[in-house]
C-alpha cells in the first residue's frame, strides 16, 4: 500500500526510518536540521565543526531511532543526542579543562538595564555566547538554555558541582560585559 508521503504523521515517519526508508530519513533531516545546527553552533563556535557535529548527530539519530520509545517529544530526544555528540567532541578535544574555583569568582553582577536587552538581536546575543571559551559556553548552554542542574552538568562533564556553578557565573559576567560593549561602540 503506497502512502501519501505528505499526509503521514511524525510517528509514521519515524516508523519508516526504523525500516530504513531513505525518504523518511530525508524528511526528518529537512524538518530538524536547522534547529539541531543551532544546538551544535551553541557548543562549538566554528561552523565547520558544527556541520560535522550535525552530520555525526544525524548518523546517531538514524542508527538509534529504533530506541525512541515515543514517550516525550521526538525533537527533545534528538536534542539530547546532539548535545551528547557535542559534549563528546569537546571532551575528546580536551576543551573543557578550563575550570575555576568558586572562591575565585566575583559574586557581584551588575544590574542589567532591561531596555538595553530589548534592543539586542538574537544574532548579537548568539555572537556574544559564541565568543565565550568552550568551557564557559558549554556550562552556560547546559544550564541557561537546556535547563540542566549544576549537579547534572557536573556529572555530564566530570567536574565538580561548584566548578559548574563558577563556570556559569563567570560566563554570565563575561556575557554581560560583551552585551554592554555592544552598546558602547
Amino acid at each position: 500500500m503506497e502512502l501519501n508521503k505528505e499526509i503521514i504523521d511524525e510517528q509514521q515517519i519515524i516508523d519508516r526510518c526504523v525500516r530504513g526508508e531513505s525518504w523518511a530519513q530525508k524528511k526528518i533531516y529537512e524538518q530538524y536540521s536547522s534547529v539541531m545546527m543551532g544546538v551544535c553552533v551553541r557548543y562549538v563556535s566554528d561552523r565547520e565543526t558544527a556541520r560535522d557535529l550535525l552530520q555525526e548527530g544525524f548518523i546517531k539519530v538514524f542508527t538509534k531511532i529504533n530506541t525512541f520509545s515515543g514517550v516525550g517529544s521526538f525533537a527533545g530526544w534528538m536534542r539530547r543526542i546532539f548535545i551528547t555528540t557535542a559534549l563528546e567532541y569537546l571532551r575528546k578535544n580536551d576543551v573543557l579543562n578550563q575550570s575555576s574555583n568558586i572562591d575565585d569568582v566575583e559574586y557581584y553582577i551588575e544590574d542589567v538595564n532591561i531596555s538595553v536587552l530589548e534592543k539586542i538581536s538574537v544574532d548579537d546575543l548568539m555572537d556574544c555566547i559564541t565568543q565565550l571559551s568552550a568551557g564557559y559556553r558549554t556550562v552556560f548552554n547546559l544550564y541557561a538554555i537546556e535547563g540542566y542542574s549544576h549537579l547534572e552538568i557536573a556529572n555530564m562533564l566530570n567536574i565538580s558541582e561548584n566548578t559548574s556553578r563558577s563556570q556559569f557565573m563567570r560566563a554570565r559576567k563575561i556575557l554581560q560585559k560583551n552585551v554592554h560593549s555592544l552598546f558602547n561602540q
